[in-house]
């Protein structure tokens, strides 16, 4: 008798571990919506919108923390420039993306600000006509994300992310006989550093909030750059 009960015991055991394997390896299924932009930014077209959110589709599909949403899977359900645009999510058409595709999280992204500059050679040198100097390149890039839930409707996540990057290159500039040109090559694209850097954040902020849970010890470190972020942007703000 006991060593039935013994058996028994074990084989729940298993059950029950197989089960907790099971919960565990079930990765949230997420849905990236089209990105839009709030911004000036002389680089943004109208494919960027559709540009970023495959950019973010695969590095979160890369990053394996969650089972992404094909765009077409959306696409089948609802107009997702639409609902990406508005902001605002209906919970009827929450719930109908929940059922058709099995989504628990959708995400809005909206680039709010961005700044780009450049500055004026530096350390030049001149001889013969030919003139040699250097120049430092600069990025910043700020995105809103909304974090909303399909079967309520309700957003239950916001964070600015952002990311700046920089560079420096050279610059070649050419007088001969009266005539000049100026010939400038960057070793690197502090724009396209610093939109590669920010989708990279979001990717890494979403796995944090949404798989390993806001009391994780990641989240203190994003609480730490929010309250950074806002501070700076309270300062920069001139009351009078």
């Amino acid at each position: 008798m006991k060593k039935s009960a013994l058996i028994a015991m074990i084989v729940v055991s298993v059950i029950l571990s197989f089960i907790a394997d099971a919960v565990a390896a079930e990765k949230p299924r997420i849905g990236i919506l089209r990105f839009t932009n709030n911004t000036h930014a002389s680089w943004w077209n109208i494919t960027s919108g559709d540009e970023l959110q495959d950019m973010l589709i695969a590095e979160l599909a890369g990053a394996k923390a969650f089972s992404v949403l094909e765009r077409k899977e959306l696409d089948a359900v609802i107009s997702e420039q639409k609902l990406g645009a508005s902001g605002l999510v209906n919970k009827n058409t929450t719930t109908k993306i929940g059922n058709l595709t099995g989504a628990k999280y959708l995400v809005a992204a909206t680039v709010s600000s961005f700044e780009e500059g450049t500055s004026g050679k530096t350390g030049g040198v001149s001889l013969g006509g030919v003139s040699l100097g250097g120049e430092k390149g600069k990025a910043y890039i700020a995105v809103d994300l909304k974090v909303i839930d399909v079967e309520t409707g309700e957003i239950v996540d916001t964070r600015t992310v952002e990311a700046t990057s920089q560079s420096s290159g050279y610059r070649v500039g050419l007088n001969v006989l009266g005539f000049s040109g100026d010939y400038g090559t960057k070793a690197k694209t502090p724009v396209g550093k610093a939109i590669r850097g920010c989708i990279v954040e979001i990717s890494q902020y979403l796995e944090c909030s949404l798989v390993k849970g806001k009391s994780d010890s990641c989240m203190k470190e994003y609480d730490e750059k929010e309250s950074k972020r806002r501070e700076k942007t309270k300062g920069s703000i001139d009351l009078e």
